[in-house]
C-alpha cells in the first residue's frame, strides 16, 4: 500500500441514493487532516464530510458527503 490510500467519495443525494464522485490515491497526510476538516472541495464543488468508513477487505477509505448548496 505504500504512502498512498484509496479514498473513495460518496455523495448522499436528496433522494438518499448514492453517487460516487471519484476514487483516487490520498497521501497519508491528506487522509491526517481529515481530523482537522469538516469540508472538501473537489471539482471546484464543496462538500460536507458526513462520516468515513475503512473497508478492511478492499483497502480503502469510504468518505459519505452530502454537497454544500449556494
Amino acid at each position: 500500500m505504500g504512502n498512498d490510500m484509496n479514498v473513495i467519495l460518496l455523495e448522499k443525494m436528496p433522494n438518499g441514493e448514492l453517487r460516487e464522485i471519484e476514487e483516487r490515491g490520498w497521501s497519508m497526510n491528506m487522509v491526517a487532516a481529515l481530523e482537522h476538516v469538516n469540508y472538501l472541495v473537489v471539482r471546484g464543488e464543496e462538500y460536507e464530510t458526513l462520516e468515513g468508513r475503512l473497508n478492511v477487505d478492499e483497502g480503502k477509505l469510504e468518505l459519505l458527503l452530502v454537497r454544500i448548496r449556494g
